[in-house]
């Protein structure tokens, strides 16, 4: 088993694709760990706010099976791969972390996930899994955090839980 981290993300009907995305996570992998959502203006496009989460899972599939099982729950709830990469969407759920491992391979799969720097990602992250280690930084989250949440976007915003 591997602890791995997901960053989610939704801009279309967001409360009901992130609770429905939980759902399925939590019918899969069993007890997971869910940290508070935020809200934040798109990033990359004009868009209606996101709403963003990270869920902390252990899981039996390696980086690889996980990466095509999540891309399947986004294809389950209207994730649609015909638009331009950085537009509005159903649900995005990444993997962020897999344990420490480092790897770059198809579908987009990069451990540790570049996105990592960006607020809408860490901070979430932070919340639940604040003593994890980046894999190439050596750096805990919460100490990512810090380093960065006087930098931060402002446009970062509590946005309760799910």
């Amino acid at each position: 088993m591997a602890r791995a981290y997901l960053s989610l993300g939704s801009n279309l009907e967001p409360e009901k694709n992130l609770r429905a995305a939980l759902t399925e996570l939590r019918a899969r992998f069993g007890d997971i760990t869910v940290s508070p959502v935020y809200r934040c203006p798109a990033v990359g496009f004009d868009g209606p706010d996101f709403l963003n989460l990270a869920v902390g899972i252990d899981t039996e599939l390696d980086p690889h099976a996980l990466n095509e099982w999540l891309h399947a729950l986004e294809d389950r709830h209207g994730r649609r791969r015909d638009v331009p990469r950085f537009s509005s969407r159903t649900l995005d759920v990444d993997i962020v972390l897999y344990g420490d491992r480092v790897l770059k391979g198809p579908g987009n799969l990069e451990l540790p996930r570049p996105e990592l720097k960006y607020a809408f990602v860490l901070k979430p992250l932070a919340d639940i899994a604040p003593q994890v280690a980046h894999p190439l930084l050596g750096k805990t989250l919460k100490q990512l955090w810090q380093e960065q949440a006087h930098a931060a976007d402002s446009s970062l915003q509590p946005a309760g839980d799910l």
